[in-house]
């Protein structure tokens, strides 16, 4: 990969097991891995339309936001 050589990735492997400890790493990876799980997923998702794109979803989210007091403002003399 590009420029990095075996002992330049032996040093990066050291300082990362320096860093997190040896009992973190696999917790650490399982939890990157998740994350770009939910990502794809979530991008598969995204294209595919869904029950909260219908416009019933859509008018419920209307209907909440235009609940929200405005904030009262005081005239200055």
């Amino acid at each position: 990969m590009g420029s990095f050589s075996t002992s330049h990735w032996l040093i990066v492997l050291a300082i990362v097991v320096l860093l997190f400890g040896a009992k973190k790493i696999p917790d650490l990876a399982k939890s990157i891995g998740q994350g770009i799980k939910g990502f794809k997923k979530e991008m598969r998702d995204e294209d595919e339309p869904t029950a909260s794109t219908t416009p019933e979803a859509h008018k419920h989210v209307e209907s909440a936001t235009t609940n929200v007091e405005t904030p009262k403002t005081t005239s200055q003399a």
